[in-house]
This record gives structure tokens, sequence and C-alpha cells, in this order.
């Protein structure tokens, strides 16, 4: 009846997605807030912004001031000095083209933000449905323990209450040896169970300093993992989950910015080649002199300037712009690159996902039988005594099973929080 007892246990319950998704859901905000990756992007991404409104500045003007030691007798006085300032302005629509290749570059940089977050929220699901899979795993191994120990028991009482014989000669006595043997060959398969638990917390609290580490946590900090866990869908047809990954996926998106980016670059330095146009102005002191009869003695001079620049020398702007055209050319490669990989990322997961779907209906039938099996058998050593080497079989055959399905719901979540970060969905 003890035994019997113990079975029940064995039922991996697949609810309470609820208690799931808020616990899931505080961990990512937190890491969006405080992982030290993601405020690094961040950074990167505001800095950015500011060369954005570098790019579509005017250069600073020019002053100039002169200074003559000796005044410079001239027709209307003495020259003491000049002051001059001078604004070049480019051509028409350079600098517009100019805040236009930084804005599609801080648009990438934007863009690698979202890449750092969504890979970071699919290491924290996958690392917290490890969390649950060692958990439950720990629970099922610790149930199969209490069988083996219960075992133990009603095998050492039936030898101290003399249903064997544990004196005399044992090479003699068949009947005596059979309940001792057994009893030994439990032991081992206790040990093993034992050991088996012990090396899953030590992964579980490896884990879990993984985790923490996502979220800028201290290391041993406790990580809540529900009770239940259920298998996820996946909402979407295959044509919609890959026509949205294309569109949606930072990868793609960055490497179509830095293209926009080069063809404002291009439109800049073909207006580059362009003149520029310098206005200014200058203003001469003159002070009188004696020796000047002029009516404009000692008046000082103010003098309207102009100056163009004249981009005679082609070669530096042909050079810079078949730059362009190779750094185009080397992007559209590298979209065909990225778009190749993102594909196999996609089938990939879809086939982890559509294989753990399928196990799960096979284990669950399976673990169905099993379990009627291992009641058969258990009933069978607690009434008579025999049968040791099945029940210790089908005991293993049975946990395989509990941790195959185990794994299944975990290989099911994680491949939806997989296609999860290939669509760019954050789904909190």
């Amino acid at each position: 009846i003890l035994l019997m007892s113990l079975l029940p246990s064995f039922n991996i319950m697949v609810s309470g997605q609820q208690q799931e998704s808020d616990s899931l859901k505080l961990y990512l905000m937190l890491a969006a807030k405080n992982s030290p990756v993601i405020l690094q992007s961040l950074s990167q991404y505001k800095a950015a912004l500011e060369k954005v409104t570098q790019a579509g500045t005017l250069n600073d003007p020019e002053l100039n001031l002169d200074y003559f030691l000796s005044p410079m007798e001239i027709a209307s006085g003495k020259q003491i000095g000049n002051i001059s300032i001078m604004q070049m302005f480019p051509w028409f629509g350079v600098n517009k083209a100019a805040r236009d290749e930084m804005a599609q570059m801080a648009m990438a940089e934007y863009e690698s933000l979202q890449g750092v977050k969504l890979k970071l929220f699919y290491q924290i699901r996958e690392t917290w449905y490890r969390l649950y899979e060692i958990k439950e795993d720990i629970l099922i191994s610790s149930k199969s323990l209490e069988i083996l120990k219960t075992m133990e028991r009603i095998t050492e009482a039936r030898l101290k209450s003399g249903e064997s014989l544990v004196k005399g000669d044992m090479m003699n006595e068949q009947a005596g040896a059979t309940p001792l043997a057994d009893l030994y060959r439990i032991k081992i398969e206790i040990g093993g169970m034992e050991d088996k638990i012990l090396t899953l917390q030590t992964r579980q609290r490896t884990l879990i300093a993984t985790f923490n580490s996502y979220i800028n946590r201290p290391s041993l900090t406790d990580v809540f993992v529900p009770d239940t866990m259920e298998a996820g869908l996946l909402s979407l047809t295959r044509e919609a989950m890959h026509d949205t990954i294309m569109k949606n996926n930072p990868a793609i998106n960055i490497i179509n910015d830095r293209k926009e980016s080069l063809e404002a670059r291009g439109e800049m330095i073909r207006r580059m080649g362009y003149p520029m146009v310098g206005i200014g102005v200058g203003y001469s002191v003159i002070g009188s002199s004696k020796m000047s009869s002029s009516e404009m003695n000692g008046k000082d001079m103010i003098m309207p300037m102009a100056s163009i620049t004249l981009p005679i020398y082609r070669k530096k702007y042909q050079a810079m712009s078949r730059e362009t055209e190779y750094l185009k050319s080397s992007a559209d490669y590298s979209l065909e690159t990225v778009s190749n990989a993102l594909e196999v990322e996609y089938y990939s997961a879809l086939q982890q996902y559509e294989d753990a779907r399928r196990r799960l209906t096979l284990y669950s039938d399976q673990i169905s039988l099993s379990h009627k099996i291992l009641s058969i058998k258990l009933s069978a050593f607690s009434s008579a005594g025999s049968g040791l080497s099945d029940v210790l079989q089908v005991i293993s055959a049975t946990l395989d099973l509990e941790m195959s399905y185990l794994k299944a719901v975990t290989d099911c979540n994680i491949a939806i929080a997989k296609m999860n970060e290939l669509m760019a969905s954050e789904n909190l």
C-alpha cells in the first residue's frame, strides 16, 4: 500500500500558465532595466543620435586678426591692422545628406539595441525553462528515491522477520540468498539515484548564477520557477513566421539602415564635388597721418568679402564615390548572408518545435502505460516479494519517460522563445 501511494507523484502536470507568465515577465522587465549589455547598447545608440546634430551644422566661421607692428602708410592714413570674418557654406543639400546619413546610422544602432535585447530575452527564457526542467527532474528523481527506500525497508523487514535464512551457509540456502541479494541491488540503485540528485543540484546552482547574471543580480539570489508549466503553441503559420522574420529581424534592418545611410552618403559626396561659397566682411583700422591730405584720412574701412572653392582635383571625389558603391555591394552580399543564416535558424527552431510536440503526445501515452505496469509490479513485490528485477527495470523506464516528457516541454518552449527572437517579438 505504501509503494502504491507513491505512484501518483510521478505525474507531470502541465498547467499554471498564469504563474509562469507573471514571474517570467518580471525577470524580463528587470533585465531590460538593469542589464549592463542593454545599457551599453543604449549608450551607443544615444551617442549615434548626437552625431545627427553634428552632421547638420555649418563649419565654424574663420576669424583673422592682423596687426602691424609698424603702421603702414597708405593714401588714407596709417593702416594699423585688419579684422576679417568668413563663413563657408557647402553646396545646397550637403548638410541635409550628411544628416540623413547619420540618422540612418543611428537607426542601425537602434536596431542593434533591439537585437541585443531580443538575444538577452531569449537567453533568459532558455535558462528559466532549463531551471524548471532541472527542478522537476530533481522532484521526480526524489520520488523514485522514495520508492527505492520504501522497497529497501520492506526487504529489510522480511530479512529480520525470518522470511529468509540469514544464518548458515548462504551458498546452500538459495531461499535466503535471494532477498539479501535483492537488498544489495536496491542499495546500489539508491546510491546511484542519490548521486544523480546531487549532480542535478550542482547544475541547478550554476544555472541560477547564470540567470542572475543576465539581470545583474547577485549570483546566489533565489529564482522563482513555477511548479507547473505548459508546453506552448505557435500561433502563426509557417509562412507568416517566415515573412515576419525577414521583415522585422534586427539583423536584416541593420543592413537595410546601413544601405540607406550609404545612399545618403553617395548624394553628399556628389554634392561635395560642387564649389563651396564663403561670405564675410573685413574691417581695416586706419589711423590718421600728417602726410595724407585725403578726405578719408584716419577713417576705418569696411570691406565685404566673398570666396569660392574650386574642386578641380576630381580623383578624390571619384574615389569616394567608388568606395561608396563598393560598400553598397558589400551590404547586398551581407544581406544575403544574414538572410540565409536566419533561414537556417528558422527551420532549426521549427524542427525543434515540431519534434517536441510529437514527443509530447508519444511520451504522454507511454507514461500512462508505464504507470499501469509499475502499479502491477509493485503490487506483486509488496505481496510476494518477487520480481525485483522487473520492478527496478520499470522504475528506470518510467523515470526515463518522465524525463523525456519533461525535456519535450522544455524544448517546445525554448523553440518558441527562439522563434520570438527571430521575429523580433519581445512578448513580455
